[in-house]
């Protein structure tokens, strides 16, 4: 994946490498702070080099610079429908930072998922948003995303997803 070059011509779009992890463990805390869950990050560098560029990546991410500087990160990854039996892109964080929002930087984003999805073949590009977060769904709907309100999302976690584990 190469720098991508956007319609505006002081921002562009790069992919991450090994020497980005302490950046993208920064968009991460300020992504968790502004919603108000920083305390829920226990993720560090290491845990992020080895699952983000380890033998087997489980995700990746790109940066969103501003002339020159990192302004914007999305993290990805593929999952997959059955129901379409193609793969899908899903966005598990987009974030802009506050002094440079409203600029379009986030749109751009998601358009460069938007066309890697097209690329690779996928039916989907689908992201979870906080019910409280107005400004960005609104955002998202003029895009034209489609809310699932009537999928409820369900999570094993902790010691209830080791408990589950023991039930083999």
């Amino acid at each position: 994946m190469l720098q991508q070059l956007t319609s505006n011509p002081s921002f562009i779009i790069r992919p991450t490498g090994q020497d980005d992890v302490e950046l993208i463990l920064q968009f991460i805390c300020e992504l968790a702070d502004y919603e108000g869950l920083l305390h829920e990050v226990v993720t560090d560098a290491e845990t992020l080099k080895d699952n983000l560029f380890g033998e087997t990546p489980h995700a990746r991410a790109v940066i969103g610079e501003f002339n020159g500087n990192p302004v914007a990160f999305a993290l990805y990854f593929h999952n997959f429908s059955t129901f379409t039996g193609k793969p899908g892109i899903y966005l598990e964080d987009l974030y802009v930072r506050p002094e440079v929002r409203g600029q379009g930087f986030g749109k751009l984003m998601l358009a460069y998922l938007a066309k890697l999805a097209i690329d690779k073949g996928c039916a989907r590009l689908e992201w979870w948003v906080l019910d409280w977060n107005k400004p960005a769904i609104d955002f998202y709907h003029s895009l034209g995303a489609k809310a699932m309100d009537e999928w409820t999302v369900n999570r094993v976690s902790g010691e209830d997803l080791n408990a589950l584990a023991k039930q083999l």
